[in-house]
Formats: C-alpha cells, structure tokens, sequence
C-alpha cells in the first residue's frame, strides 16, 4: 500500500472542513463526501467524464456521520477505489460506517469536549479577565480537538482501509469520552456556582463550599470508578440544594 501523499492528504482535509456545506435531508453528507473524494476519483479516472460522473454520484448518495470524524470515511473509501472495489462493497462500508462514527464523535465532541471547553474558556473571565481572553481560549481549546480528529481520521482511514471498523473499536479513542467524563463534572462543579453567584447571588457568599464538595465527590468517583456517575449526581445535586438556599436569601 502506497502513503498518503501530502498533497492529496491536504486536499482531503480542506474538502472535509466543507463537509456539510450541502446537507440535506435525503443524503445527508452525501453531496459533501463525494466533492471530498473527487481529487482521488480525478485521478483514477483521467479524461473518462463518464466514469468520474458515475463514481461522485456512487459517492454522492446517502451518508451521515460525525462531520470530525468524516475524515475517516474519506479516506477508507478512497483506498477501497484505489484497490478496485465492487459498488456493492463500497455501499455496504459506508452503511456500516455511519452508526460508529456518529456515536463516538456525538458521544466525545458535543457531550464532553464542547462543555469542557465552555467551563474552562470561563475560569479566566470569572478571574476577572476579559471577555475576548474566554473567547479565544474556548476557540483553540476547541479547534484543537476539532482538527486533531481530522487529522488522525485521515491517517487511520487510509492505513487501515475496509478493517478501519475494527479499528476503530480497539482505539484508544473509543474509551476517551468516559475519561474526560469526571474532568467535566469537576470544572462544571467549580465554574457553575461562582458564575450563579457573580450573576445575582447573594452580595459576599462564598462558593468555597460549593467547590469544596465537588472537588470531594470527583474524588470519590476517581477512587471508586464504578460509582463515578453516583457521585457526579450527588454532587449536582448538593450544588444545586446550596446555591437554592443562597437565592432564597435574596428572596
């Protein structure tokens, strides 16, 4: 198996950035993989119109996944053409493909990593720091995730070819949104009760207690792993029985 040239590695990530650019409801990312695959199809199909048609339209049909972890169906497909495959095999991959890649990245981007990045962005604003700082933490923290995904897509998708399903399976990726599941519950923990209070809690209460408990019950659930959503809902919780108390003294 012949790498990835750089050229053709970079073509493949610009046209994923542009991925849902024609999303619709009857294919999906359908229109949107294809334009992705066309530099390959270009090239293994030279000067025959008709063939390069048939295969964009092939590739243009029903697609939907994480738009992050598109990069991973790109180029896994674009082996299977360079390998000669049937229609029916390629059809028969990408239907495979969409639940798993829809899962994990709805599961480690928009459940974890996004809320993540919102609670830190806050921690310097909550210092006291300017608004444009919290923006732009929150947009490198993000787009660093957003564009290592990508970039690890590629490389995976096309190293691994039509086994990228197993693959991805025994990926490390695949425990990362149970890991960053305590971390979440810890900066939401101890961003949420000052934020409250900053914004119309009691004048001088304190949210030492508040972050006190959370700090204990991440604790908890890091020493005892099978407890961790106990403990993660406890402390939501105990946070939202003493910041009800702290407004009803305003009350």
């Amino acid at each position: 198996m012949a790498a990835l040239n750089r050229q053709l590695r970079l073509r493949f990530l610009l046209r994923s950035l542009l991925i849902q650019g024609s999303w619709n409801y009857r294919t999906m990312q359908g229109a949107g993989l294809g334009f992705a695959l066309v530099p390959l199809l270009r090239k293994l199909y030279g000067q025959d119109r008709e063939a390069l048609n048939r295969s964009v339209g092939r590739h243009a049909g029903f697609f939907n996944a994480h738009p992050y972890l598109a990069t991973v169906a790109i180029t896994a497909l674009a082996r299977m053409e360079e390998e000669g495959a049937t229609v029916d095999q390629i059809e028969r991959f990408k239907g495979a493909l969409v639940s798993p890649l829809g899962s994990l990245g709805d599961r480690l981007v928009w459940a974890r990593w996004r809320p993540l990045c919102v609670f830190a962005a806050l921690v310097p604003f909550l210092a006291g720091a300017p608004w444009w700082v919290s923006t732009c933490l929150f947009l490198i923290l993000y787009n660093a995730m957003q564009m290592g995904l990508r970039l690890w897509g590629l490389g995976l998708g096309w190293r691994e070819g039509r086994d990228v399903g197993r693959a991805l399976m025994s990926s490390r990726l695949r425990r990362l949104p149970d890991r960053l599941t305590i971390p979440l519950a810890i900066t939401g923990g101890a961003v949420l009760p000052p934020l409250v209070l900053a914004f119309g809690g009691p004048s001088g209460a304190s949210p030492i207690p508040v972050i006190g408990i959370a700090l204990v019950l991440a604790a908890l659930g890091y020493s005892r792993p099978t407890t961790a959503r106990r403990a993660v809902t406890v402390g939501l919780v105990a946070a939202s029985i003493i910041l009800l108390g702290l407004e009803m003294t305003v009350w």
